[in-house]
């Protein structure tokens, strides 16, 4: 891998723009609607509609797995760019307007036409877990072509996520991004983002792998279970562990390990007073753990800050920040 220049940005992220709406129920309605309960379905727009006019009282705001991620970098003081697709809308000028007003670089030229900006329509019960039935929309359709390759040259750390795999062409964008990335000198950070999305692509993550393409890999237990095939964590830990520089495997409640180069750092998750929502619980913990990494700290500070970011997000309804970070931070590193 060549020299890198000085980056301008620390992260930029490929991810989907969509606007999670967020509204709590109780289980009976998740059984009524025949919801795929705690996991990620993707869904048409008619449907979309449908669940939408059966949902409670809801909450709209601006999410999308790596949009979310950079959102925490950006409350922690890091520089980021996002490369994402919304329509020219409503929702897309929403998201549009929270990703600039977190402090996040978003130029991407907004698609004309059909189909509408994705959205995310996520019930919560009251256990804090969250159901998220997913309509991509414009984000489905991000061209290579609307990759800017001096801006991705440009960041120390291009994050992917893998929810926008699914679709064909922001598959290509990624896979011409990951090039550019490399031939600037910079690392590849992948989130795998769902078991399914394994399911579907897994001989594309399993061959990136184990060609040495992706630095810095996320995963939570599940996710790991189905892209080893192994169902004990441990075996799944060892079967990745020597393919990727940086492995970061979350297990909810029970912590985190990650693994680099060979040393390895375990983390205990941070109590909470109450689960309200868990929506973006991984994404922040990514969110932290990189916000140590790109500084050069050590494995387990940077477990540390994930846990943190964690613990944040899951005590109140949506998948961004709402306290002061940096001062949280600074209380309990």
């Amino acid at each position: 891998m060549p020299e890198a220049n000085p980056p301008r940005y620390d992260v930029i992220a490929i991810g989907n723009a969509v606007v999670d709406v967020i509204a709590s129920c109780e289980e009976e309605l998740i059984i009524e609607l025949e919801l795929n309960r705690g996991g990620m379905t993707l869904i048409d727009e008619a449907r979309a509609d449908a669940l939408y006019d059966a949902m409670p009282p809801a909450r709209e705001i601006s999410g999308g797995s790596a949009a979310n991620t950079l959102a925490g970098l950006a409350t922690l003081g890091l520089e980021c760019a996002f490369i994402g697709q919304v329509a020219d809308d409503q929702l897309g000028k929403v998201f549009r307007h929270d990703m600039r007003a977190t402090g996040i670089d978003f130029d991407t030229p907004a698609r004309e036409g059909e189909p509408a900006t994705g959205r995310v329509l996520i019930f919560v019960t009251p256990d804090g877990e969250r159901t998220m039935n997913t309509f991509l929309g414009a984000g489905q359709f991000l061209p290579a072509t609307a990759l800017d390759e001096e801006l991705i040259a440009s960041a120390a750390i291009l994050y992917l996520e893998g929810y926008l795999w699914d679709p064909e062409e922001p598959r290509r964008a990624m896979r011409r991004a990951i090039e550019v990335a490399r031939d600037a000198g910079r690392k590849v950070a992948f989130t795998a983002s769902e078991s399914f999305v394994i399911a579907r692509h897994g001989d594309d993550f399993r061959a990136m792998i184990d060609d040495g393409i992706i630095d810095i890999l996320f995963v939570n237990e599940t996710e790991l279970a189905t892209l080893t095939g192994e169902d004990d964590f441990e075996t799944g830990l060892a079967a990745i562990a020597g393919k990727v520089p940086v492995l970061v495997a979350t297990q909810g409640e029970k912590g985190a390990v990650a693994i680099a180069h060979g040393e390895r750092a375990e983390v205990a998750a941070v109590p909470v007073v109450k689960v309200v929502d868990t929506t973006g619980a991984g994404d922040q913990f990514a969110a932290g753990f990189l916000s140590g990494f790109v500084k050069g700290e050590p494995l387990t500070r940077c477990l540390k800050r994930g846990a943190i970011c964690a613990s944040e997000v899951i005590s109140h309804y949506g998948p961004r920040p709402e306290a002061d970070m940096l001062k949280l931070m600074d209380e309990r590193l």
